[in-house]
């Protein structure tokens, strides 16, 4: 197979939803459809002693749920597929903007009980700026739960983009029957045995159930998205501008073998990424890619540093030897591998869209572009994503400050957490998007560096940077805290929307940077 199949092969793309909407459930079903596993997993593993594959830090079998991202690659028909498993709970860290970052594609699970939730509007709006296409499943049919139309409605209202159902449901709950299949033209029967039974729609209207009431109804809302409804536009799709919809259960293992096989037909895949000198194309010969994700200690055993490599451009090759542009310092990448969750496996080559682990020896940052040859490129650095909240740490023994010091180090090196300090008393002070980052980082710190931490509670903060060291300290006070960030920038930390408009009106002079809206994520 040429260079150019194996990148029109690769479907790289991330699952994102609110938390309990069904997303580490799904994975599993596609774990199952590749023959990765045999048996899936359970975000209920507490209690059964299973776990999801694509859970695999004991924190998250403990509170069964996903805190970091996963990668898991496997083939599937003609593709070959890498999944980004995102973080579902409502406190999401940095580390699931990020991923974001490194797909082609992304598959949006909504709880139809409750349709678009809070932290699904804030994942949405990520991949709506970078123009990602965006494909919607909408999970939990088997349960009494919003009507279909309702739940387009908000999806197109709340979320502002325009959708189009590639099938539709007949009934839900106790009277779920199964759906139209409108893109096979074909009706799938719930069954409630995982099994599913498909017909083409003339042989419905022959069958037993043409004359159920559940039926009838499905076809008048059929009818009406024929008349009124969006048209499919794959162009649309591609700019994120439409959104396929499918309904099903992921729970019951229905409706998701027949999206993901419509799925794998239309996602994206690897297309040109910026550099500061322009577009790479994935089929240049020249080898490329960027670092979007370090995790450490993935093998307590080893103590080991894994950087995650999104590959861009030419053909990767086990020992080949590329430059940090960054550091400008050449490198040979020996030991490299391919995962599911924290199972590895050496892999030897590797194409545009492929996610592959490099072992870190201390020297690579997340956003670093790594090439071969003699070329220079930059990928578009990474956009940080500003802490919303904030809490001083300090160790419990001084004895263990050597610890301490690197256990910090690390985590903030590979995005597990934000590191500042106070200027005027050199307190530590950690930042984070969600309340989980920093049980997460207590968390490690015990397991990894055997550390234990105190933290004191600074709440919710509006960070603002500034673009110049400050002339007068003195106008920092608690209520508008200076801070520098782990690259000495001088940030100020903000107590209220009142207190910094108040800053803001008193001190005209000072300009204050809005970290979010200064990222301009369509240039990554």
């Amino acid at each position: 197979m040429n260079k150019k199949q194996q990148v029109a092969e690769r479907k790289t793309f991330a699952i994102i939803s609110h938390p309990d909407a069904g997303k580490t459930t799904i994975t599993e079903k596609l774990l199952l459809f590749g023959n990765v596993i045999r048996q899936a997993g359970t975000v209920k593993g507490k209690k059964s002693g299973k776990f999801a594959a694509s859970d695999w830090m004991d924190i998250e079998k403990k509170r069964g749920i996903s805190v970091t991202s996963s990668v898991m690659s496997f083939p599937y028909e003609n593709f070959h597929v890498n999944i980004l498993d995102t973080p579902g709970h409502e406190d999401f860290s940095e580390d699931t903007y990020r991923t974001l970052t490194a797909v082609d594609s992304v598959v949006m699970v909504i709880d139809s009980t409750k349709g678009v939730e809070p932290q699904t509007i804030k994942l949405f709006k990520v991949c709506r700026m970078r123009g990602i296409p965006i494909f919607t499943f909408m999970n939990k049919l088997d349960r009494e739960g919003k009507e279909p139309l309702e739940l387009l409605s908000e999806l197109e209202e709340v979320l502002g983009i325009e959708s189009y159902p590639m099938n539709w449901p007949v009934g839900m709950g106790k009277n779920f029957l199964g759906i139209i299949d409108r893109y096979n033209e074909e009706f799938v029967h719930f069954t409630g045995d995982e099994k599913e039974e498909k017909m083409p729609l003339e042989q419905l209207q022959q069958s037993e159930l043409k004359d159920h009431p559940q039926l009838q109804s499905t076809e008048e809302e059929l009818m009406l998205l024929d008349e009124a409804g969006n048209q499919f536009d794959e162009e649309k799709v591609m700019k994120g501008e439409l959104t396929p919809v499918f309904f099903g259960s992921a729970l019951a293992n229905f409706g998701v073998h027949s999206f993901f096989d419509t799925f794998v037909k239309f996602a994206s895949p690897p297309k040109p990424r910026k550099t500061d000198d322009g577009l790479v194309s994935p089929e240049s010969e020249t080898f490329s890619g960027y670092i979007f994700k370090i995790q450490a200690n993935m093998n307590p055993a080893h103590r080991d540093r894994i950087a995650f490599l999104r590959v861009c451009s030419g053909k990767f090759e086990r020992g080949m030897s590329v430059k940090i542009t960054r550091t400008n310092k050449s490198i040979k990448l020996n030991q490299t591998q391919q995962f599911l969750a924290a199972s590895r496996e050496t892999v030897d080559e590797a194409y545009p869209g492929d996610i592959i682990g490099i072992y870190d020896p201390n020297i690579y940052q997340i956003g670093d572009t790594l090439v071969g040859g003699k070329e220079s490129i930059q990928y578009r650095e990474l956009p940080q994503f500003p802490s919303e909240m904030f809490r001083k740490v300090r160790v419990k023994n001084v004895m263990k400050s050597k610890q301490f010091k690197k256990g910090i180090e690390q985590l903030v090196q590979e995005g597990a957490i934000q590191l500042f300090k106070q200027d005027a008393t050199e307190d530590i002070i950690l930042g984070a998007v969600g309340l989980l980052q920093f049980e997460v980082f207590e968390y490690r710190m015990k397991a990894e560096y055997n550390v234990d931490i105190e933290f004191t509670m600074l709440g919710d903060k509006l960070p603002r940077w500034l673009p110049e060291p400050p002339e007068n300290k003195n106008i920092y006070d608690s209520r508008n805290i200076l801070v520098k960030d782990r690259y000495d920038r001088y940030a100020v930390l903000f107590e209220s929307e009142f207190t910094l408009r108040f800053f803001k009106d008193k001190y005209k002079d000072i300009e204050l940077i809005d970290l979010l809206e200064s990222n301009d994520y369509k240039s990554l």
